[in-house]
């Protein structure tokens, strides 16, 4: 049972109670707590549904364009702004950055078939001929594959190579790029959000928080209905 069922709920038998005994002062207690209650429960459910006649409801789904470009321009002015993705960049070029695992994963069989189609062109394709052709070069190919994954391993960890890698990435045109292709996948995937997708997206956000308003709606109303009938028996 959520919050503001329950708060109705005791309003509403306040009210009854108040009706039945008959007491006064649980009336007001009840009449009033009840209306506001029922009132800031009605303000919630408008916020997210359309109702007939009632000019402002529905107004998240209605304004739901309004909230993707919220999104969008939250996550590239304060996530992805110009200052954080350079940041991030030259963070990411320390020597701390280890290129050795994506280099262990690369397949380097169409270099050794590049140099063995070389080779063949060559002047020592006639003498490999006589040998088997280019199959003869096969036994290289797990020696070639180890050893030229060590040596590029190597040079990625020195210290030049870094710096140009930086000097690259530190270009105007590479930084604009990457923040073009940033804001291309954020457009891409706020495209794909629906009105009915946004609702339910802020009422997860919220929802606790507005069923308090409810619950409060009920103890202040309360509250003056208590404060009210004090006055009117004065």
């Amino acid at each position: 049972m959520n919050k503001s069922f329950i708060t109705n709920l005791i309003s509403l038998l306040l009210l009854m109670a108040g009706l039945l005994l008959p007491n006064n002062w649980l009336l007001m207690v009840g009449l009033f707590a009840l209306s506001g209650a029922l009132t800031n429960w009605l303000a919630i459910y408008m916020l997210f549904e359309k109702v007939p006649g009632l000019v402002g409801s529905g107004v998240i789904p209605a304004r739901f364009e309004a909230f993707k470009t919220a999104i969008r321009d939250l996550m590239m002015q304060q996530f992805f702004s110009q200052e954080n993705i350079d940041r991030f960049v030259n963070q990411s070029a320390q020597p701390s950055l280890h290129l050795a695992p994506v280099i262990e994963k690369v397949d380097l069989t169409p270099a050794f078939d590049r140099l063995a189609d070389v080779i063949m062109a060559s002047s020592f394709g006639s003498m490999l001929g006589m040998f088997g052709g280019k199959e003869a070069l096969n036994p290289l190919k797990e020696p070639f594959v180890t050893n030229m994954k060590s040596a590029l391993i190597e040079m990625t960890e020195k210290e030049q190579f870094v710096e140009l890698l930086q000097n690259e990435i530190d270009q105007p045109d590479v930084m604009a790029e990457i923040r073009h292709k940033v804001e291309a996948i954020i457009e891409a995937r706020l495209a794909e959000l629906t009105p009915k997708m946004v609702k339910t997206m802020v009422q997860q956000m919220i929802e606790e928080h507005l069923g308090w308003l409810v619950v409060w709606g009920g103890v202040f109303g309360g509250l003056i209905g208590l404060a009210s009938n004090a006055l009117l028996q004065l």
